[in-house]
């Protein structure tokens, strides 16, 4: 299950919960009762594998080429 973060608008206070991806996002501050809203965070980027080089994806600059041009 995914954990999000919320801040509260009126206390400022931050807290994570762990919800379902089906939960309803919550409303309310468990600190002061106010109105809260959920925070969008950076992710990690995990890159696994021998590499990634410029070449894995680039075409070559002999191929379909005319000698002519």
């Amino acid at each position: 299950m995914p954990l999000y973060d919320y801040q509260c608008k009126d206390c400022g206070v931050r807290f994570e919960r762990m919800q379902s991806f089906h939960d309803a996002p919550l409303t309310t501050c468990p600190e002061c009762e106010g109105e809260v809203h959920r925070v969008i965070g950076a992710t990690g980027i995990i890159f696994k594998g021998s590499g990634f080089y410029i070449t894995d994806s680039r075409k070559s600059s002999d191929k379909g080429k005319d000698k002519d041009s």
